[in-house]
């Protein structure tokens, strides 16, 4: 979006104050449940938080020429490739700035020939150990450019799988492959569909609206390149095999070659076609994913347990989870409002709740110290508190829960008192600071912090941000024990780009007996769609419903809380 975009030039600039109001009307417009366009014809642009008169004459001018004189403007004034080096860790707008005027550096791949040949160690403010690694981070660029987040991929391929759904010919379809598996990251989209008229099936297809290249036309497979991208490739089989053919290509390859054997064993061969008889060569199942695995003796297997990580032989024993699902959730936990960083009212996020359903949701805005995100401090908190109570009262079956995001100090301790936090509902704890120091340091860092009575949940619990920083490291058996011990839950952070805890670390907490949360960690009201992708990953991590704190009712919660 142009807004944010121009966010990002004015801090490259040294612009102060002026970014965080365009982002913030960015924000704004991002989350609306309408086009912005139909908001400016209402002649209610001013009334969106955030949006002022210079920045909705701007969106005025937009809409109605098509393009914005101080946006070209700024782009004249410094290259637009800048923007990628500030998503390089470590470099931000005044170093992307330093470099450009030093070094004339203005992309990826100018970036790392200059740190290759270096030339950044001799700048001043860089250095070695940052020129190497800036080095990986630009490795770290380039594999995200193949492998796109979910949270990215999933509203796409819903978007053509709805569009071809409109084809009666149509019989069945599905996404296969990682995204299926709702991997964190996605590559290729793979898209299967079962129809006898494959033929008008690909012609709609391969002339959708989003379409910018065909790499392929065939009788039964097309590939395509998307506006946003994305590859996409199709394959069109015949309803006795579309359930086979959904098994195999939904894959893991792991879990593939585990069930192959099985087949051997049965005297059944097993592939994309279906699943046949060695012996007679007669076909005996294909049709949909129940029968092939029935035929194999197994039960059905969800598409995110098919890793190789012992799914396959919980089956066979009659061990498989009971996944949970997005109905299931009775609420948000972790929501900010315009009080800190977020773009929305109290009283607007509560609403947007209701309609989707839930029972409540939980304020949890940052507190003091964390300056970036305008925490709150102590009387700030206080004052919510009683705002929440004040919402409530216009409520009906529905809650506002009081929390805070509290920023664990390097030492364990929390950058709020006990005896404010003991008035809120919920307590979520989190590291914003000292992500590279040692598992060490950070086990001792967590385990004081979960001493602290007040604290209900960890929050995005490793702080990784995918395919940009590393999660830090730490006891993870040592510290969830002693999270059971004080029933303190861990959080899956749905926000696309951190799902933290992942799927694998889920687990293990779900084996030492810690009670999960999964929280959106929203700034905006269209954030909070993302607990879906929390829930992806608590079902890759064999998570049912018991094991989720926000499967609770309201009443169940307050009690669990009140330990």
């Amino acid at each position: 979006m142009i807004l944010f975009q121009i966010a990002e030039f004015l801090e490259i600039q040294g612009v102060q104050f002026k970014p965080r109001a365009y982002r913030r009307a960015a924000q704004t417009i991002e989350s609306l449940p309408m086009s912005v366009e139909d908001v400016y014809n209402e002649g209610k642009l001013q009334e969106l938080p955030g949006i002022g008169v210079s920045i909705a004459k701007k969106i005025e001018e937009y809409l109605k020429t098509g393009r914005l004189e101080y946006y070209e403007k700024l782009k004249r004034e410094l290259p637009i490739g800048l923007l990628r080096l500030t998503s390089v860790p470590g470099l931000g707008p005044k170093r992307a700035k330093t470099l450009y005027d030093k070094l004339g550096v203005e992309s990826l791949e100018e970036l790392e020939l200059a740190a290759s040949e270096h030339k950044i160690s001799n700048l001043e403010g860089f250095g070695e150990k940052l020129e190497k690694e800036i080095l990986e981070a630009v490795w770290k660029a380039r594999k995200k450019k193949e492998r796109k987040l979910l949270g990215f991929v999933l509203p796409i391929a819903s978007e053509i799988i709805n569009e071809l759904k409109k084809i009666k010919e149509v019989k069945a379809i599905s996404p296969a492959g990682s995204l299926r598996r709702k991997k964190d990251t996605v590559g290729d989209v793979d898209v299967l569909v079962s129809s006898l008229h494959a033929e008008k099936i690909m012609d709609h297809f391969t002339s959708l609206e989003m379409v910018t290249e065909v790499l392929a036309k065939g009788d039964t497979k097309s590939s395509v390149v998307l506006d946003s991208g994305l590859q996409v490739d199709l394959q069109v089989v015949n309803k006795g095999s579309y359930g086979s053919a959904l098994q195999y290509f939904t894959g893991s390859k792991q879990h593939n070659i585990k069930l192959r054997k099985i087949a051997i064993e049965k005297n059944l061969k097993l592939n994309e076609y279906g699943v046949f008889s060695k012996i007679s060569k007669e076909k005996i199942a294909g049709e949909s994913e129940e029968e092939v695995y029935s035929v194999l003796g197994l039960p059905f297997i969800e598409p995110e347990l098919r890793e190789d990580r012992g799914e396959v032989e919980a089956a066979v024993d009659g061990r498989l989870p009971k996944l949970l699902e997005v109905s299931d959730v009775k609420g948000d936990l972790h929501i900010h409002s315009n009080w800190s960083d977020g773009t929305a009212s109290i009283t607007e996020l509560a609403k947007h709740g209701q309609q989707m359903g839930y029972e409540y949701i939980c304020i949890t805005d940052h507190t003091s110290t964390l300056r970036i995100a305008h925490g709150l401090s102590e009387e700030k908190i206080l004052e919510q508190i009683n705002v929440i109570e004040q919402v409530n009262n216009d409520l009906e079956g529905f809650e506002v829960l009081s929390g805070a995001e509290v920023n664990l100090m390097a030492d364990g301790s929390l950058d709020v008192s006990n005896e404010v936090l003991q008035k809120l509902d919920v307590v979520i704890a989190a590291v914003h600071t000292g992500f590279k120091a040692d598992s060490d340091k950070m086990t001792k860092r967590l385990l004081k912090g979960i001493e602290n009575e007040n604290i209900d949940i960890v929050g995005h619990p490793t702080g990784r941000i995918i395919d940009e920083r590393e999660g830090y490291t730490f006891d993870f058996e040592e510290v969830f024990d002693a999270a059971k011990d004080a029933g303190v839950c861990f959080e899956i952070n749905a926000f696309p780009d951190r799902l933290d805890l992942n799927d694998i670390n889920t687990r293990i907490a779900k084996e030492r007996g810690v009670t999960l949360s999964i929280g959106t960690d929203s700034h905006t009201l269209g954030h909070m769609r993302y607990m879906e992708f929390g829930v992806a990953v608590a079902r890759r991590g064999w998570l049912e419903k018991e094991d989720v704190i926000n499967t609770l009712s309201i009443t169940d919660l307050k009690r669990r809380l009140n330990r």
